[in-house]
């Protein structure tokens, strides 16, 4: 079992940046993948950036060269850097990571980043 907790999310103003941090508890040497999603109400969930074990790095092309993602294995812990916010940025962040023996995926509870116009 793997828990997630995120921290980081608030109001920032447009333009702005933030920095959204998961850490990550329990049985963490299984987990691979490693990812934030995010999602606005009424809309579904949608990929934000992932990266792998092999530090493989994907990222929605709404965020490219404005977010980047990155990973402390030693800390089990997974990091959004958010630069150049746009309103459209705003929803609730949440962390993913996946288990590489069994695939099970765990999320957590998520985040709220608000952009202010």
């Amino acid at each position: 079992q793997v828990q997630l907790v995120e921290f980081g999310g608030g109001l920032v103003k447009t333009g702005g940046s933030l920095t959204l941090s998961c850490v990550a508890s329990g049985n963490t040497a299984c987990i691979s993948v490693m990812a934030w999603y995010r999602q606005v109400p009424g809309k579904e969930r949608e990929m934000v950036a992932i990266i792998t074990e092999n530090r493989g790095l994907y990222y929605a092309d709404s965020v490219k060269d404005r977010f980047t993602i990155s990973r402390d294995n030693a800390a089990n812990m997974v990091s959004l850097q958010m630069n150049n916010l746009k309103p459209e940025d705003a929803a609730v962040y949440s962390c993913y990571a996946r288990n590489v023996q069994n695939n099970i995926s765990y999320w957590g509870k998520g985040t709220l980043v608000t952009v202010s116009s």
